[in-house]
């Protein structure tokens, strides 16, 4: 899909990953190598690793973090990501 993407838009345009159950990490850490964005959290997988439970959003969000880090990539800040997607940001709307 990635490479019928980059013949249709070039690199014009914002690509990520999610993955449901024990891919999660593994389908995160392959978009993250191949320069895409990654979402990670509870409502997708339960799990921080194989069979363990994760103890909340924050423990997977920190785990792909540190997973983007270890990987030499910078993690995007929210005004980063408002730019990246040409968005307003909430001081310039009106609800």
């Amino acid at each position: 899909m990635k490479r019928t993407a980059d013949r249709l838009f070039g690199d014009d345009y914002q690509w990520s990953v999610m993955a449901a159950g024990a891919a999660q990490m593994p389908f995160a850490t392959q978009a993250i190598m191949m320069g895409g964005n990654v979402r990670v959290g509870l409502e997708d997988s339960l799990f921080i690793e194989r069979g363990k439970l994760a103890s909340s959003n924050a423990e997977q969000v920190r785990k792909v973090r540190r997973i983007i880090e270890e990987l030499g990539y910078e993690v995007a800040s929210p005004d980063d990501v408002r730019e990246m997607l040409d968005l307003k940001g909430s001081d310039k709307v009106t609800f």
